[in-house]
């Protein structure tokens, strides 16, 4: 992956490169047995905080506004 740069955030890589990493991917994922994959979903779950007020937030704005219009 020679041609990969880095701007503003964003990794632009050529086609052939990128079909050929999730090709990688595709393939280290499906020679792994079922058992290690939950393993690693289960890794995954435990280390991922539930923020529920930061899903929640984008609506709250909406619905005071909701309910002050509705009040009026």
């Amino acid at each position: 992956m020679k041609e990969m740069l880095r701007h503003s955030g964003v990794i632009k890589i050529s086609g052939n490169d990128f079909v050929k990493y999730m090709t990688e991917k595709v393939v280290t994922f499906m020679d792994s047995s079922p058992e290690q994959r939950k393993e690693r979903k289960g890794k995954q779950k435990k280390q991922e905080p539930a923020i529920y007020s930061n899903r929640w937030f984008g609506i709250l704005p909406f619905a005071v506004k909701m309910f002050m219009k509705k009040t009026d």
